[in-house]
């Protein structure tokens, strides 16, 4: 079974929609509720001061992800470097994938990217995990300068999903700066799949990247792990 960390601004009140956690149901699922803290303030003391507040908000989130198949657990932390936090839960934990939570209802559709230096095998069996027969559809998409290579590389992924009875579509997109043409093809899906790719996740997960995919899409965003430095990743 696949395992997502959900981080949360919990004292922010950031929350998940009732879409991603429907998405997540068949996972187990980690949120990791976290607060930033200035350099000069002892986590000790804000955990002090706001720990009950924040457990109680993280205990109905939990709730919220363990219904259906999967089941959930929460962290709470406080902390002066969050991607740093998120690197070493991701690990300890064994996830496969990080959310960025999103607006969503139903989620009918996935975008899966295969652009670029990122683990396609993970992320293909990671999309095949998730949707397992529940008749979500799945948009494979892929920017390159390569056609040829590229259509090979949509059509030896799309049949490891088909042969999975999932709906499977291709897109493909030569010759365009990758980022506009993932934005673009974003429209019309519900959520969107992504790899990690060099030199960090955290870079995608928080960068311009992710953000402005996020934002376009609206929905939620996955991004999953490459993996190399973590051996009890759970991916089939």
């Amino acid at each position: 079974m696949t395992r997502v960390l959900v981080p949360l601004a919990i004292l922010e009140g950031e929350s998940v929609s009732s879409g991603l956690t429907t998405l997540l149901e068949s996972a187990n699922v980690t949120v990791l509720g976290y607060h930033e803290l200035p350099e000069q303030t002892p986590p000790d003391q804000a955990r002090d001061q706001y720990g009950s507040r924040a457990t109680d908000a993280l205990e109905d989130l939990a709730a919220e992800f363990g219904v259906g198949e999967g089941t959930a657990d929460y962290r709470l932390v406080f902390t002066h470097d969050r991607e740093q936090t998120f690197d070493r839960v991701a690990g300890e934990t064994g996830a496969d994938a990080y959310a960025v939570p999103g607006a969503t209802g139903p989620i009918d559709r996935l975008l899966v990217a295969l652009t670029g230096d990122v683990a396609v095998e993970r992320i293909v069996s990671f999309v095949a995990a998730l949707v397992a027969d529940r008749g979500i559809g799945v948009t494979l998409f892929l920017a390159t300068d390569d056609e040829a290579a590229g259509r090979e590389l949509l059509a030896a992924s799309s049949v490891r999903l088909a042969d999975r009875g999932i709906d499977v579509a291709t897109e493909l997109a030569v010759d365009e700066p990758p980022l506009e043409a993932l934005v673009d093809a974003a429209v019309g899906h519900d959520a969107v799949v992504m790899g990690e790719r060099a030199p960090s996740l955290l870079t995608l997960v928080f960068g311009e990247d992710a953000e402005r995919v996020a934002a376009e899409s609206v929905g939620p965003v996955l991004v999953v792990r490459n993996g190399e430095d973590d051996e009890s990743a759970n991916v089939d």
